[in-house]
C-alpha cells in the first residue's frame, strides 16, 4: 500500500529554463546519458497538480482529502473520482492536472478539465505508453504531446524543439506555461529526478493564497457554444 504523505516528487528545470526563480533547482543530470534514451514530450499545464487514490482526491500535498471548489469536479457526487473508482486500488496513484480553476493563464480551447501525466504503481512510475492506456480505458486525455523519440543532441531538443513549441503557445489556446520531458521507460520512484525534466516560460505566476479567494472557473468549450 502506498502511504498517504507520499506526493508527486518535485520536477527540477533544465538549465536553460527561463522560469527559474527562488528555491527552483536545476536537474543533476547526465544529459548525454538523457538524450540516449526514447523521451516524450507533454506540455505543462497551468492548473492544480491533483492525486486520485483508492480513498479519494488529493492535492500535491496528499495531507489531506482536497474538497476544494476549485477541484469540485474531481470529489463531488457522480465526478470524475466516483467515475473511476472501480479502477483505483491500494497500490497507485493517477496524477493530473486539473483546470477547473482559472490559475495565471486562461485557456480558451478547453473539452475536459483533468488531464493524466503519471501514473504511479507501488515504487514505479508506469512508463508512458501505460499512461495513455489507461487514460484510453478511463476516458480522460492526457496532457497535451508536443514530441517524442529520440533526438539528436540538447540543443536540438532546447532549440529546435522546445523553444519552437513555446513561441506556438498551448495546445488549449493562449500562452503556454512550458514543457515536460520525461523517459518514455518505466522507472523507480527514487530516480524521478533524473528522468523527468520541466522547461518553464519565463515571469511565469506562481498560485499564492490570494489565488483562493478570487478563483474562478474555467469555462469549458460546450458552455461557450451555449451562449452563441
Amino acid at each position: 500500500m502506498i502511504e498517504n504523505s507520499t506526493k508527486y516528487p518535485r520536477t527540477f528545470h533544465f538549465p536553460f529554463s527561463p522560469g527559474l526563480s527562488g528555491d527552483d533547482k536545476i536537474a543533476n543530470v547526465d544529459w548525454d546519458w538523457f538524450i540516449s534514451h526514447n523521451l516524450v514530450l507533454t506540455e505543462k499545464l497551468d492548473g492544480e497538480n491533483s492525486a486520485l487514490k483508492f480513498d479519494g482526491v488529493f492535492a500535491r500535498s496528499h495531507s489531506s482529502e482536497a474538497h476544494h471548489p476549485w477541484n469540485k469536479n474531481l470529489w463531488q457526487e457522480g465526478g470524475l473520482f466516483d467515475r473511476i473508482k472501480p479502477y483505483l486500488d491500494e497500490d497507485t496513484i493517477y496524477y493530473g492536472e486539473n483546470l477547473y480553476g482559472v490559475h495565471s493563464i486562461e485557456y480558451n480551447n478547453l473539452n475536459k478539465y483533468f488531464h493524466l501525466f503519471a501514473i504511479r504503481h507501488k515504487d514505479k512510475f508506469l512508463r508512458w505508453t501505460e499512461v495513455e492506456d489507461f487514460a484510453t480505458i478511463l476516458e480522460i486525455p492526457t496532457v497535451p504531446v508536443l514530441g517524442r523519440g529520440k533526438f539528436r543532441d540538447m540543443r536540438q531538443l532546447e532549440k529546435e524543439i522546445i523553444e519552437c513549441h513555446m513561441k506556438w503557445g498551448s495546445a488549449y489556446g493562449n500562452e503556454i506555461e512550458g514543457v515536460v520531458v520525461r523517459i518514455v521507460d518505466e522507472f523507480d520512484v527514487k530516480d524521478f529526478n533524473t528522468h523527468v525534466v520541466k522547461y518553464v516560460r519565463e515571469n511565469h505566476v506562481q498560485t499564492d493564497s490570494h489565488w483562493k479567494k478570487n478563483w474562478k472557473k474555467a469555462k469549458l468549450n460546450y458552455e461557450k457554444w451555449q451562449h452563441l
